[in-house]
This record gives structure tokens, C-alpha cells and sequence, in this order.
């Protein structure tokens, strides 16, 4: 897939205002300071669509942009560590949750880890909460460029040792990405192609 055309539509934190159009969305989220807002741009080919920050926790909203004019890319804020008041996280918490658990056009979620480091117990709550919670989702590893190849690779196994333990069947699908590389762009793209195809085919999942 090609990406042509990336449009910011709105940001709220309403679930009930989120844009009505049934077309399939792609939402993504991570702890915060993961490389989320540079992995939207690098996928897009926007520099500034996503507001980057040195400062975490800057995604405090829901996000949605239009691409190609036939899937939505939303951009969630980031669990974790975010530095706001305690009332502001659970705020913004609460309708994250509320979005994943009622929004009908989400096809996947994909939950953003970074991968310079070994698994972190927060990263695998958030995702034991979505397997519970029957929220499809696929894992990206994201800075594969700051850490050697073998690192990434025990890194992976370690995550995958983790979840199988924590009463996982198997690992979720995943991709190794790196946005100052574009490692992972195309086949990032290409899943996400492939399921929208599925989408449209079977036009009356929603």
C-alpha cells in the first residue's frame, strides 16, 4: 500500500463524537515516549502530522486522521508514565477504554513497545487487558535501529517467554520497526492492506 493522502479530522475525547463514517480504524497506542507520533509520520511520508515531544505524554486525546480517503488512523494517548496530574491520566485512561471497548469500526490495535528494552511488566498488563477484553491487536517493536540485531531478537524472546507464562497460546503477530530507518514500513502497510481488503469484502462486518 501507498499511502497518497493523510487528513487530520478531529480530536476529542468523546468516543460518541469520534467520526461516524464506517470505515475500518487503526489505532495506536503505546507507553508513553515509545516513537509513536515519528512511526505515524514515517508512515504516512508527513514530517508533522503527529505532534512529536521531547516531553512524554504530550497525546492526550483521540486522534483521528483519514488515509487515502477509505481507513482511519487514530493516534491514542500513551499509557503509563506520563507526566500529568493523577485526574487528568484517569480521565484520559477511561476513554481510552471506553474507545476500545465500544468503538465498532476499530479492526486493530497495535499496542507500541520499545524494543531497546527487556519486557516490562506495564507493557504486558495493557496487553493482557486487550486479549481479555477480545480487542485484536498486533505488537510493534519500535527504535530497532539503536539496539544490535541480537539484542532485538532476545528481546522478542523475552516478551514471548512472558506472555506464553502469563497464559498466552501464542505471540501476537508482530513487526520490528525503526522510523528513522522506515524499517518495517512496507510490511506494516502491507497488513494493514491485506486487512482492509478482508474489510470491504465482507462490507457488512460493522
Amino acid at each position: 500500500m501507498k499511502i497518497n493522502t493523510a487528513e487530520f479530522v478531529i480530536s476529542n475525547s468523546d468516543v460518541s463524537k469520534c467520526p461516524k463514517d464506517f470505515l475500518p480504524e487503526y489505532a495506536f497506542i503505546g507507553r508513553s515516549n515509545v516513537g509513536k507520533s515519528s512511526l505515524i509520520n514515517m508512515l504516512t511520508n508527513h514530517k508533522k502530522l503527529a505532534k512529536t515531544s521531547a516531553r512524554p505524554g504530550k497525546t492526550q486525546l483521540i486522534n483521528h486522521f483519514l488515509i487515502n480517503n477509505n481507513w482511519f488512523l487514530v493516534d491514542l494517548p500513551g499509557y503509563g508514565y506520563a507526566k500529568v496530574s493523577k485526574k487528568t491520566k484517569s480521565i484520559f485512561q477511561e476513554f481510552i477504554t471506553d474507545y476500545f471497548e465500544s468503538r465498532e469500526q476499530l479492526v486493530c490495535a497495535f499496542v507500541l513497545i520499545d524494543i531497546r528494552h527487556e519486557a516490562q511488566t506495564i507493557d504486558i498488563e495493557f496487553m493482557s487487558y486487550m486479549g481479555e477484553s477480545e480487542i485484536p491487536f498486533c505488537i510493534i517493536f519500535t527504535k530497532a535501529d539503536k539496539i544490535s540485531r541480537v539484542k532485538i531478537d532476545s528481546h522478542i524472546a523475552a516478551y514471548k517467554k512472558k506472555m506464553l507464562a502469563n497464559n498466552w497460546s501464542e505471540m501476537p503477530h508482530y513487526f520490528v520497526t525503526s522510523s528513522t530507518e522506515s524499517t518495517g514500513k512496507e510490511e506494516l502497510l502491507q497488513y494493514i492492506d491485506e486487512v482492509n481488503q478482508e474489510v470491504f469484502k465482507n462490507n457488512n462486518m460493522f
